[in-house]
């Protein structure tokens, strides 16, 4: 059944590592849309969806349908925990079709049901079959709401945990880059340009021979098994002081956080590329200001010659940091823990000598109330007033002890 997978057809280019691009959901098909076939020459493209619809519209050349027949073709309705069900439910299949790659490109938005539901099961499957696993994701726009903010969060967490490196980009950044006149179209545009440019950056690592190369297993060691979370910039700069302009351009990247994320990385590709005019001065001048921005990392660099660049200089950076373990802990539970811990942590009520002729206090034990689950509400947007969620009890928002 492996070797009869349509992903398989693609004919692989000697002295490449074997690449898939799978697209999730409809953000991750949007995704793949904007990239040209013919630029990846050798990479096989798939697209993952639970919705027949939009996954019939796809341009990827391989669709796969999750489904059941619960869901009857109208895919996971924004719930991730359907959208996991049907990856889980089918996790040998997706494991078949990342079978002989040697590194699969994840492309998702997360937040809805299928980007986030199912990518994380596809990252596992993926590396249970040999393959380095990038993934390259956005997050949602705050206007968007609570619930799709705290699904993506859960999303990415499970993300960073099964895949190799993720590359994420949280689309309130992209305020830095629009102005009040730009449409929803082109705000879109914009946000998908910066992925896009992601995965060409990485491609081109893997795909174009080096004057300095950077080498399939340098990038392994750079992100296997370190569960990282990576940041990513492409600049580029023409003319006679370009080498300085990228630099620029670098430490004012928004999605570097205008170079904080150099300083807190433990590990940084750089990869140059300019046309064949290219000089050990440029690059000894962008890499003296990359190794200044992050001293503790180790930096793995490769340059390359593209004529067809002319004047151009190209520098690709993925700065890598640890994953650090997530202290956010869920309302529902917290709250819960708040009324239990008031409850567990009462004084006892101690027996009292009296004096003849006077009366006793009347001593009384906190009540042992607990918060319930919200049942099927549980996933319901909060009710706010003045930054209070009025759905949970009074006594718990106000901290009163009830006697």
């Amino acid at each position: 059944m492996e070797n009869q997978h349509p992903l398989f057809e693609t004919p692989e280019i000697s002295g490449q590592p074997s690449v898939r691009i799978i697209a999730v959901g409809n953000a991750g098909d949007a995704l793949l849309g904007a990239l040209s076939t013919t630029e990846f020459a050798g990479a096989a493209f798939a697209a993952i969806n639970t919705d027949a619809a939009a996954l019939a519209a796809s341009s990827a050349k391989v669709k796969i349908h999750l489904e059941n027949k619960l869901f009857r073709g109208l895919g996971s309705g924004g719930d991730p925990e359907r959208g996991k069900a049907l990856a889980e439910e089918q996790f040998s299949m997706l494991k078949s079709a990342c079978e002989g790659a040697n590194v699969v490109f994840i492309l998702a938005g997360l937040g809805g049901g299928a980007g986030s539901g199912i990518s994380p099961v596809l990252a596992k499957a993926a590396h249970e079959a040999g393959a380095l696993v990038l993934a390259f994701v956005t997050l949602p726009f705050e206007c968007e709401g609570n619930r799709r903010e705290a699904q993506a969060q859960t999303a990415l967490e499970q993300l960073k945990s099964a895949a190799d490196g993720v590359i994420c980009l949280p689309s309130q950044k992209i305020f830095k880059l629009i102005d009040e006149n730009s449409t929803l179209v082109e705000t879109f545009r914009v946000t998908g340009g910066f992925l896009t440019e992601g995965v060409r950056g990485v491609w081109s690592l893997l795909s174009r021979p080096g004057i300095i190369p950077v080498h399939f297993g340098d990038l392994c060691q750079l992100l296997r098994d370190r569960h990282a979370e990576n940041a990513f910039a492409f600049v580029e700069a023409s003319g006679p002081g370009r080498a300085r302009e990228v630099v620029e351009k670098i430490l004012n990247h928004p999605l570097l956080d205008e170079g904080r994320a150099l300083a807190e990385s433990d590990a940084v590709l750089v990869s140059l590329t300019a046309g064949k005019d290219l000089t050990m001065a440029e690059i000894n001048r962008v890499m003296e200001q990359v190794k200044r921005q992050c001293v503790h990392a180790q930096i793995v660099m490769g340059a390359s010659a593209d004529a067809g660049l002319q004047d151009k200089l190209c520098v690709t950076i993925i700065a890598a940091r640890q994953n650090a373990a997530s202290s956010v802990t869920p309302r529902a539970e917290s709250h819960s823990a708040t009324a239990t811990a008031t409850h567990s942590h009462r004084e006892p009520a101690l027996p009292r000598q009296r004096k003849r002729g006077t009366v006793a206090k009347a001593v009384q034990g906190q009540l042992p109330l607990t918060i319930i689950s919200k049942g099927r509400f549980d996933k319901s947007e909060p009710t706010l007033h003045r930054g209070e969620d009025l759905d949970i009890p009074t006594f718990i928002r106000r901290g009163v002890a009830m006697n």
